[in-house]
Order: structure tokens, then sequence, then C-alpha cells
């Protein structure tokens, strides 16, 4: 399958507060470099929205592997920048041993249309491998998009390890998969007011100086994950309706 490295990458988050997230900008910018790819003025400077739709089956397996812990687990996600269609991307994330693996590849937007609508594709062996994976789970298990993630993220990195630091502010959640190319969208807040999170991913080595500079000895450490939380937020929602439906008084 297409890949990105076919390194299993160290990941640790930490759940930050705003104050935290201006501190971690300061320090951040003094040693780190900016992503390259984010807008460097404009209201958007120094950071990109990221918009992402997950997939799961019939039996929510990928939602059940997260809450158990399972190991090795997998998961199905196309991930867009800006609300544009400029740039589509299937993604597969493997988590394996507290390590993770991402393969990609891109898609068109008639081809990302139609997957969000829970159909598949016309058989073709040209497709990149990994969409022809993702196509023969829809085919046996069901796959099916469930729930969309987005949020504002603001990267740096740094060469030395392959380090890449992230601030995701703003994260949000909608069940609302058909409008994933929408401005706007129905959307629910997923942590609580002042909350965020704080991403840091190497390869072999986190070098030292940035583990002090970020002082992440000081930080809370979280196994958060945002597909995870996404989706219990929304079956406590769904069942949340459907409790209240079901004790309505008939008339």
């Amino acid at each position: 399958m297409d890949n990105i490295g076919f390194v299993f990458r160290n990941e640790y988050k930490y759940l930050v507060s705003a104050g935290q997230i201006a501190m971690l900008k300061a320090r951040a910018g003094a040693v780190l470099s900016p992503d390259p790819h984010v807008p460097k003025s404009g209201s958007r400077a120094g950071m990109y929205h990221i918009r992402s739709v997950y997939f799961d089956d019939r039996e929510d397996a990928c939602y059940l592997e997260n809450e158990n812990g399972t190991d090795p687990r997998e998961k199905f996600r196309i991930r867009i920048y800006n609300h544009s269609d400029q740039r589509i991307t299937l993604e597969l994330k493997r988590k394996q041993q507290g390590k993770c693996l991402k393969f990609s590849c891109p898609l068109t937007r008639q081809q990302c249309d139609t997957l969000l609508a829970g159909t598949l594709l016309p058989d073709d062996p040209s497709y990149p491998p990994l969409l022809q994976k993702l196509l023969l789970q829809m085919k046996t298990r069901g796959l099916q998009p469930v729930v969309i993630v987005e949020y504002d993220r603001i990267p740096y990195v740094f060469p030395a390890g392959n380090v890449r630091v992230t601030l995701d502010t703003n994260i949000m959640s909608s069940d609302q998969c058909q409008g994933f190319f929408e401005d706007r969208l129905s959307l629910r807040p997923v942590l609580p007011l002042g909350q965020h999170i704080l991403e840091v991913k190497w390869d072999e080595l986190l070098p030292d100086f940035l583990y002090r500079s970020l002082m992440l000895d000081c930080l809370q450490w979280s196994s958060f994950s945002k597909y995870y939380i996404c989706r219990k937020l929304q079956k406590e929602s769904y069942y949340l309706c459907t409790s209240k439906t079901s004790s309505s008084p008939a008339f």
C-alpha cells in the first residue's frame, strides 16, 4: 500500500488548557519550525483546518477496539484541509504496541462522494492497494462512514527524529457525513470549554531539549482518541434522544 515512510512512530497526547496552549506556542516557536504547508499570512496564518470522516462496520468494531484497547487495531478515514476538495486523502491508521503506522493514497472528488454515500466504486484493478482494501472491507464487513471529526491545527516540525508537534483546538464532531465538503455543518463540541490537545510524534528519538522546552513532564498525558470520543458522544446523544422519545406520553 502507499505509505508515508512505512515507519512506526511514537505518538504522545496531552490534554492542555487555553493558557498552556499560549505557552506552548511561544516555546514551540522558539525551538521548532512551522510546518512548511501552513499559510504564511491571513486569518489562518500558521494553522490549517482539518476535517476527517471515519469508517466503522455494522458491529462498531473500530469503536469497540478503541474502548477495549485492542492491539493491534486499524481504522480508515478520509481527510481534507480547509474545506477544500483540492487534496482528498484516504488514510489507514494502524496502532500497534503503543506506536502508529499510517498508510495513505489520494482520492478524486467523485470517488470520495461515492464512498461518503456508502456506495462501492466500480471494480478497477488500477486502484491503489489501500483503496482496494477499503472497498473489500465495505463489501465484506459493511464498513460505512459514521462520524466527522474536525479541528484547527497549529503544526511544528523538527528534522532530527522526524519530530512533529501539533496543537489541536476547537475539536468538534458531526453526524452529517454527506455534508463532508460543506463550509458549515451542525457540530458538537468534544471537549469541555478551554481544553485542547497537544500531540507529539517522532520516529526513534525525541531530542531531550525539546522534551524540556515543551515541559512535557508537567503536562497531563492522555490516551485521547478523537475518533473514539466523537463516537462516544454520538452514541450518548442517540441514546438520550431515543430514551426521551420512548418516554414521551402517547396522545
